[in-house]
């Protein structure tokens, strides 16, 4: 099983984005999604995006995320 987190692209230069996780910014690789826009939101796996989400998705993902880790 693995985890992939929802993070926000904030700007693009040729296959590599910069994005936004929960308030930390990282670079991650688009060589498996090259039709990522900035402003996408795109689920994040080692680094890589995998996919395009729709925002309500992707912040319903991270809440449910934030609420895990109150749990725990």
């Amino acid at each position: 099983m693995c985890l992939a987190i929802p993070a926000k692209v904030l700007s693009i230069e040729g296959y590599q984005a910069e994005a936004e996780i929960a308030g930390v910014t990282r670079q991650i690789s688009l060589w498996l999604t090259p039709e990522v826009k900035v402003g996408d939101w795109v689920l994040l796996h080692t680094g890589y995006a995998i996919n395009v989400i729709d925002e309500d998705a992707a912040k319903e993902t991270l809440k449910l995320l934030e609420e895990m880790c109150e749990v725990y």
